[in-house]
């Protein structure tokens, strides 16, 4: 072979390899230590301790982070989706602007934290807990958390619609804004709650407590939604509703 032309294949290959290099996804390394934008995309990190760290803009896409302690620490931007997280606690934390998009959890703890404009459409967390969470405009649509506990959280102006939220708590939350619509609230609780232009056209309200909640402007809904529900003497409802004579129910299961 001339050596002209074995320098020039030589070239070609080489730079085959190197475009094979660029193209090949970047593995994320596992063993890396913890820190902001950290890459643990399918790693397992359960049942460790790592309260109080700085997760900034880390990937955690697909993670298995199950019984996982991140209590008071930082998750602005990062990327949880998919992830599982069930068991694992996040309270007082800060997931400001954070991905959990499809995340998985049972029985989750967000007590106290900061989701203010966190993605989680179709997170499916029945049995979490965001009590006293601070989560405005975060995106809940189409996600199941029934059973979860939301008392005293702030969803102002929150995603919820087509979401599963049945037996949720929703007792003392600002959820004014909130978007209900054609979600599952069956048997919830909005007692105290602020409910001030909140959207629950379709809504299914099968045993809904309002007992003394304000629903004076609730919008989207109907005779046939209350007439459902459960409420009190001091519920207020939407010009053009009254209160069924099943009102008040009593105890229910």
């Amino acid at each position: 072979m001339p050596p002209s032309r074995g320098r020039h294949l030589l070239r070609l290959w080489a730079g085959l390899a190197l475009t094979v290099a660029a193209a090949a996804p970047v593995r994320a390394a596992c063993t890396d230590a913890i820190g902001p934008k950290v890459d643990w995309t399918g790693c397992s990190k359960r049942q460790l301790l790592l309260s109080g760290n700085d997760l900034s803009g880390a990937v955690m896409t697909r993670a298995i982070l199950t019984s996982t302690d991140f209590r008071k620490s930082r998750f602005v931007g990062a990327r949880l989706n998919e992830a599982d997280v069930t068991f694992a606690r996040f309270d007082d934390s800060d997931l400001t602007g954070a991905d959990l998009t499809k995340v998985v959890g049972w029985q989750t703890s967000f007590r106290g934290a900061t989701l203010a404009k966190a993605l989680m459409p179709t997170a499916q967390m029945s049995r979490a807990t965001f009590t006293d969470a601070r989560m405005p405009e975060v995106n809940l649509s189409k996600a199941e958390l029934n059973r979860s506990d939301f008392a005293g959280a702030d969803l102002t102006g929150a995603d919820l619609s087509k979401a599963e939220l049945s037996r949720v708590n929703f007792t003392r939350a600002k959820l004014a804004g909130v978007d209900f619509g054609f979600s599952n609230l069956a048997r919830a609780r909005f007692e105290g709650a602020d409910l001030a232009g909140a959207k629950m056209g379709g809504a299914y309200l099968f045993l809904t407590q309002f007992d003394d909640a304000d629903l004076s402007q609730v919008t989207g809904l109907k005779q046939e939604q209350i007439d459902i529900s459960c409420g009190s003497t001091g519920t207020r409802l939407p010009a053009g509703l009254k209160a069924p004579r099943s009102w008040p129910c009593g105890d229910e299961d």
